[in-house]
């Protein structure tokens, strides 16, 4: 659906995007994550052909893409980070919502928009001035209109951003859902946590650069190839650590407070060995429970390494 090739992006002397391959297959969920000012914006600003690449070629659809294909155009749908208030305020959420199913010439468009509308509990408010919209409202109304011509790409630009948790998960359920009617979707962020709950697959960005791009647990596993079990007990005598490292399945043990922290390789479940070992001892694990990593631990991780590469580099 969405392929690139050598994408670069110039501003004068400064290079925002530099050499971005992606490759995107239809009905993905794909995080395009990255601080601001990795190049985020400007690689998805290219996508859109609001602004011309400096070097390399987009294909959309298998097709290559310019400004000029309209055709291409009309099947991407578009949720920028700021939302409808501005000059629409004075409108309601139907009024809004039926202007642009006349600019995208929707067929039915009142049984549209009031589909949509339930969809995303909004129909008792569509009579409401935009004006006293949420946060939350105005970005599930923004999500309508861009979901009004029923594109094939559905491009969100920081989805969650400034929004309370009820509302984060309203626009998870709807990305989830929007996703499972097969429904390709591209989504900038850098709330990578959140991001870590729905995407198939990420690419990680950082000045202008792709440094890593896999599916979700891949990208987890990439920075360490251990795991961390955390075992609550009532107690931790001084010597369990040490007897805990002389198992041959464990790489590392540390005791903070009562909690035991035990690192075991990525491959094999050795929680029921260690349970077990600790019975031997006389001690009850009071709970048991593998630490996820979480793709900011990934994140910082990756980009640490990268900054190292590039820097080598430099001084060869």
């Amino acid at each position: 659906m969405i392929r690139t090739r050598g994408l670069v992006k110039r501003y004068g002397a400064f290079t925002a995007v530099n050499g971005i391959d992606l490759n995107i297959p239809r009905g993905e969920i794909y995080g395009f994550l990255g601080p601001n000012g990795a190049g985020k914006t400007s690689t998805i600003m290219m996508l859109l052909g609001i602004t011309p690449p400096t070097a390399g070629e987009i294909h959309l659809f298998g097709e290559r893409y310019s400004p000029r294909r309209l055709d291409l155009r009309r099947r991407i749908g578009v949720v920028p980070e700021k939302h409808p208030r501005g000059v629409w305020h004075w409108m309601s959420a139907a009024e809004y919502l039926r202007l642009f199913a006349d600019i995208f010439e929707v067929p039915r468009p009142n049984e549209r928009i009031g589909m949509l509308l339930e969809k995303v509990d909004l129909a008792a408010f569509q009579k409401r001035r935009i004006r006293d919209f949420s946060r939350g409202m105005l970005q599930k109304l923004s999500i309508i209109r861009a979901l009004l011509a029923d594109p094939d790409i559905l491009f969100l630009d920081e989805p969650i951003s400034g929004l309370d948790p009820l509302g984060i998960k309203q626009v998870r359920d709807l990305i989830l859902s929007e996703n499972r009617e097969g429904r390709t979707i591209f989504i900038s962020s850098h709330q990578l946590s959140e991001m870590e709950k729905i995407c198939d697959r990420v690419a990680i960005i950082s000045r202008g650069r792709l440094i890593a791009e896999d599916a979700m647990e891949r990208i987890l596993s990439r920075i360490s190839s251990d795991r961390e079990i955390r075992v609550e007990l009532e107690t931790v005598p001084a010597a369990l650590p040490a007897r805990v490292k002389g198992l041959p399945f464990v790489r590392d043990a540390a005791a903070e407070g009562t909690v035991l922290t035990v690192k075991i390789p990525r491959e094999g479940d050795f929680r029921k060995p260690l349970a077990e070992f600790l019975i031997s001892q006389g001690l009850v694990a009071l709970s048991l429970a593998e630490k996820a990593l979480s793709l900011e631990e990934a994140f910082i991780t990756i980009t640490q390494e990268n900054v190292v590469e590039l820097a080598e580099r430099g001084r060869e």
